[in-house]
C-alpha cells in the first residue's frame, strides 16, 4: 500500500496528511471507478445500494473531481485497475482496492477478513482477474488510437452520513 497526501473536501473538517495506516483508522473510502465501463457502473450502483460501515465515495476515474482530490495520484493508472485512496492518503489497487470496498460493507467484512488471508487471497485475485477479463470483451474502444479516453465528467454519489441520515 503506499500513501498520499489527499486534498480536503467539502466534507472534511481538517486537511488530511500523510499518517501510518497503524495511527489513524480509515473513516472515508473514494472509490476510483470507470464511468465508461457498464460492469463499473453496475459496481457502483451496488456498492451504493449496501449499508456502508466506512463510508464510500463513488468518484470517476480520471474525472476533474478525481484530479481535485488527488493531484499527486497517477490517474491514468486508475483508469486501468480499480483505485481506492483512503481519507489519510492510503492507496490501495487491484486487489487490495476490491477487498478494502468489502470490507467497508456491513454484511461483507467478515467476507474481506478472509480474502485478505493467504488462503483467501487467492479467490480475490481470481475475481479480480475475471472482471478485468469481462472489462476487456465489453469495453468499447475509445481515442484515435492513442491510447487516451476521454473521461466523462460524472459527480460524486453522496453518501448517507451514519450520524444524521443525510447525504454526505
Amino acid at each position: 500500500m503506499t500513501h498520499i497526501p489527499v486534498t480536503q473536501t467539502p466534507a472534511a473538517s481538517a486537511p488530511v496528511t500523510q499518517t501510518p495506516v497503524t495511527s489513524a483508522p480509515v473513516t472515508r473510502l473514494t472509490v476510483l471507478y470507470d464511468a465508461r465501463c457498464s460492469l463499473c457502473l453496475h459496481l457502483r450502483q451496488w456498492l451504493q445500494s449496501r449499508r456502508q460501515l466506512v463510508p464510500l465515495d463513488l468518484v470517476a476515474a480520471g474525472s476533474q473531481e478525481a484530479r481535485r482530490r488527488f493531484p499527486g495520484l497517477d490517474h491514468a493508472g486508475t483508469l486501468d485497475e480499480i483505485t481506492v485512496v483512503g481519507d489519510r492518503g492510503q492507496i490501495y489497487r487491484s486487489t487490495s482496492a476490491w477487498i478494502v470496498c468489502l470490507w467497508a460493507l456491513a454484511e461483507h467484512r467478515p467476507k474481506a477478513h478472509w480474502l485478505a488471508t493467504p488462503m483467501g487471497r487467492p479467490f480475490a485475485r481470481a475475481t479480480v482477474l475475471a472482471a478485468a477479463k469481462y472489462r476487456s470483451v465489453t469495453a468499447q474502444p475509445c481515442g484515435d488510437g492513442d491510447g487516451r479516453c476521454a473521461v466523462p465528467d460524472v459527480d460524486p454519489v453522496p453518501v448517507p452520513d451514519p450520524a444524521d441520515g443525510s447525504p454526505g
